[in-house]
């Protein structure tokens, strides 16, 4: 299957950078390309991509505000300020991923293939420090309405581990954790896994 795929950013050498990149994969498509908030939204609507790489700083419409308005394909937040606040915006209002324009090509391209497959990246650097100060924040414990072995998933998607990582510490199948990860999503009204791993980080559920 190609993922096809819209590119944000108001600067010209990024957006042919990312299009370099992307498509030498096999799988991935790009489709079009945006200078602004205004034009992503709109080409979001008419081109149906399955992925969306948002620059936050741009003309008109920034890429958060942009992101808010967009319905339909998942949203990965590409940008060169590591700022937490940013981050937290971004994946409260939907993001697939958050990752930094100086991650690499590898990073990158993960994102977008975890993007179309249902699931969120954050770039390492910012991950387990963005959720630990949601911790810091709000350390009280919510009431915990996940079975024992749904909880187990929980605690390890919150620390960061992969669907595979979380399989072999658990001794289940990737299938197995996908679907306790579905009940946990349905359950808390969680959009994507990192939604899934703030919620833990806010309820208190890990240690700081």
């Amino acid at each position: 299957m190609t993922i096809t795929v819209l590119v944000a950013d108001d600067q010209a050498m990024v957006r042919t950078g990312f299009r370099m990149i992307l498509s030498a994969q096999p799988d991935i498509e790009v489709v079009g390309e945006a200078v602004d908030g205004v034009e992503a939204v709109a080409l979001a609507r008419d081109l149906a991509p399955d992925v969306v790489l948002m620059d936050i700083r741009m003309p008109r419409l920034d890429g958060l505000a942009a992101l808010r308005l967009i319905d339909g394909p998942k949203v990965v937040v590409v940008t060169t300020f590591d700022d937490d606040e940013h981050v937290r915006d971004a994946l409260r209002n939907g993001a697939c991923g958050f990752v930094l324009k100086t991650s690499g090509a590898t990073l990158l391209v993960e994102a977008i293939r975890a993007a179309a497959s249902g699931e969120a990246l954050v770039s390492p650097a910012i991950t387990v420090r963005m959720l630990r100060g949601l911790a810091v924040r709000r350390p009280a414990r919510r009431e915990v309405p996940l079975s024992p072995r749904e909880l187990d998933v929980v605690l390890l998607v919150a620390r960061g581990r992969t669907n595979a990582e979380v399989a072999h510490a658990l001794h289940v199948t990737v299938g197995t954790v996908k679907t306790h990860l579905a009940s946990v999503q349905a359950k808390l009204h969680a959009r994507n896994r990192v939604e899934i791993a703030a919620w833990a980080w806010e309820s208190g559920l890990l240690e700081r």
